[in-house]
């Protein structure tokens, strides 16, 4: 099958990546004419581990290509998938759909043929109504489907999430275009992944509702971790015993400095602007955004008591910067809250990432950034560790005792053991649990 992906950031080039891999013949188109250089080069614009070598090995076969031409990519494409951004619009915090339009009004200008189009990118309720509008008014003539299918992928293990989905979500009235959809998502047939088809406005919901929910978990486990530190417990036991029932689960139920990223702040937020829309308020939604907002911050003051109340003049080394591991996405990152109250105390920051340091800097001024997180904690008052890349998972933390000017580790993962801190001669601050004197 001929499938054109419009649009190369993380979802349309992760997915026009898997879809060539499947054995379909793919077509990545984009405007950035940089971008799409780079790509014919074997040069990625993001970090996602094993996409370097699924993109080499299937333009090596032949089956996945790059352009920017537009009305060569979609020629005989029999799915065309829109995966272009939709960021928050300034001023309102409403999703941006003026490259998804478009994307739609160029796409109906270049149909050869009759052809499915695919929602890919994240869209409130209704989009696909527009898009659809979009295609009769400028080819009352063609024959094509609008159809919705919400991404679920999850940044640093997006490949294994694409060719192992917990589900599909298909938003189609039509039985063609149902049938055309089967025929793209065949491959998946033998890991038995759940293909749920339904209608178009109910699929574009459930993406929101989706991340919301999860985003929900997050922000309840960081509150009760506040509440575990007063009273004295502790919230990973605490974790661990309610994610055992299986009506609840385990994931997302991890303490730390707040979710951040490309989905969860922008999803949340536009998902509470088509409630604001229909008049149908989200109260739950909304005080996950207000909490989340405030828990980033809220860790900036936490180092900051970690130092005596007092960060005038010193120097703090923040290991760990993207929102999340295996990324080097920086979008709305914990870390950039937490500097900022830093700086604003008066704190020197240092900061070491594995690979996110070049997506720092820009939006890290007057941070001192370093290759090595050992470099970054000499002569520091505080090492906080804010991302729990595997590399920092098993740091020497004698070598890190000796080498700084305070003995101070601000643990805002719960990666170590208090005990393993302790005995290397480090006073540790974590996330919901009691200080030990």
């Amino acid at each position: 099958m001929r499938i054109a992906m419009i649009g190369t950031g993380y979802v349309g080039l992760v997915s026009g990546a898997c879809f060539s891999d499947f054995g379909h013949d793919v077509v990545c188109v984009d405007k950035d004419q940089s971008k799409i250089d780079s790509l014919k080069q074997g040069i990625m614009p993001i970090y996602e581990p094993g996409l370097d070598r699924l993109v080499a090995s299937n333009v090596k076969g032949g089956r996945l290509s790059f352009t920017t031409d537009l009305q060569e990519g979609v020629a005989g494409a029999e799915a065309i998938f829109i995966a272009v951004g939709t960021p928050s619009r300034r001023g309102d915090g409403h999703a941006d759909l003026s490259y998804v339009f478009g994307a739609a009004r160029e796409i109906a200008e270049a149909l050869t043929g009759p052809a499915v189009i695919v929602t890919k990118s994240t869209v409130p309720v209704g989009t696909g109504d527009e898009v659809e509008r979009i295609l009769r008014e400028v080819r009352p003539d063609a024959r094509a489907w609008v159809v919705s299918n919400p991404e679920f992928l999850r940044e640093g293990a997006a490949i294994e999430d694409f060719k192992r989905p917990d589900r599909i979500v298909v938003g189609i009235d039509d039985e063609e275009a149902a049938e055309v959809m089967r025929e793209v998502y065949r491959p998946l047939y033998l890991n038995k992944a759940p293909l749920l088809f339904t209608g178009r406005r109910t699929a574009e919901l459930t993406k929101y509702a989706a991340n919301a929910f999860l985003a929900t978990k997050i922000t309840f486990i960081n509150e009760i971790a506040d509440l575990c530190e007063i009273v004295g417990a502790d919230v990973q036991d605490v974790s661990r015993g309610i994610g055992l029932d299986n009506r609840i689960g385990p994931k997302f139920l991890h303490a730390g400095p707040g979710y951040g990223g490309s989905c969860f702040p922008k999803d949340t937020l536009a998902l509470l602007k088509t409630a604001e829309d229909y008049q149908t308020p989200l109260r739950i939604v909304e005080s996950v955004v207000t909490v989340n907002e405030a828990r980033k911050r809220a860790m900036g003051r936490k180092v900051i008591q970690a130092l005596g109340g007092d960060a005038r003049g010193a120097a703090v080394a923040l290991l760990g910067l993207t929102f999340k591991p295996n990324t080097d996405d920086m979008r709305d990152a914990p870390s950039l809250s937490i500097v900022q109250a830093l700086q604003d105390a008066g704190a020197n920051v240092r900061g070491y990432d594995p690979e996110g340091i070049e997506q720092a800097r820009p939006l890290m001024p007057d941070v001192e950034f370093f290759e090595s997180p050992y470099k970054a904690a000499e002569g520091a008052d505080a090492v906080v560790l804010v991302t729990e890349w595997d590399v920092l998972r098993a740091l020497d933390l004698t070598r890190l005792a000796r080498t700084m000017k305070q003995p101070i580790f601000v643990d805002l993962r719960n990666v170590y053991p208090p005990a393993e801190v302790e005995e290397a001669g480090l006073r540790l601050h974590s996330v919901g649990r009691a200080q030990r004197s």
